[in-house]
């Protein structure tokens, strides 16, 4: 697996090497503000495929959508109110939002699902390789099962995607909290770096 260091290099090139990976239809590890991913270009199945190979991932367990900006996060909301107060709040930022799969997504993404998981992180490096390179289908960049990598660990197993994007620590350190409005009643998935009050006193 390659490796470019985001300390050693400049940003110009960091990007445009990821570019040249994921718009060839590779697969890369990159940071975001709570743990890293392993994400790919969402139209290019066979690399998605390639991420649940790679992490030895179910395949009934979707990947998310890694978007650019809260504009771009609207996009795939339509009109889900809850949605789009929770962007206010709290995007870009620590927080995936389920929401109604678009049909321009595919479900090979989705694991077959009619909902999909957006994340807006608040990373700069991460935003601007969103920008360059469109979305990405994405999850933690750990083998199934495991404890998503943070950066802070000194040695740790990642899976071998065709480039590793080694920026130091994620910000948090600790990953995405996830709630699911895609339905009638919202649900609370995960805790994660958001703290589950904060997203109730959001929604009453």
């Amino acid at each position: 697996m390659q490796t470019i260091d985001v300390r050693a290099e400049t940003v110009e090139r960091v990007v445009e090497e990821v570019a040249a990976v994921i718009l060839g239809g590779g697969v890369v590890i990159f940071p975001t503000d709570t743990v890293y991913g392993i994400g790919c270009d969402p139209s290019r199945l066979e690399a998605v495929e390639r991420i649940f190979e790679l992490k030895d991932r179910p395949r009934d367990k979707p990947l998310a959508l890694h978007l650019a900006g809260v504009a771009e996060f609207l996009e795939y909301t339509a009109d889900n109110l809850r949605a789009r107060k929770l962007a206010r709040a709290f995007l870009p930022g620590p927080l995936t939002v389920i929401v109604r799969r678009p049909t321009f997504v595919d479900a090979g993404v989705t694991a077959g699902l009619g909902s999909i998981g957006l994340r807006v992180p608040d990373h700069q490096l991460c935003t601007q390789l969103l920008e360059r390179c469109g979305p990405f289908a994405a999850t933690s960049a750990n083998f199934s099962g495991r404890a998503a990598y943070t950066g802070r660990e000194s040695s740790f197993d990642l899976p071998p995607a065709d480039l590793f994007v080694d920026a130091g620590p994620a910000p948090h350190g600790i990953e995405s909290t996830v709630i699911d409005v895609s339905q009638h009643e919202a649900r609370l998935i995960r805790e994660g770096a958001v703290p589950f009050a904060r997203i109730f006193a959001t929604l009453i």
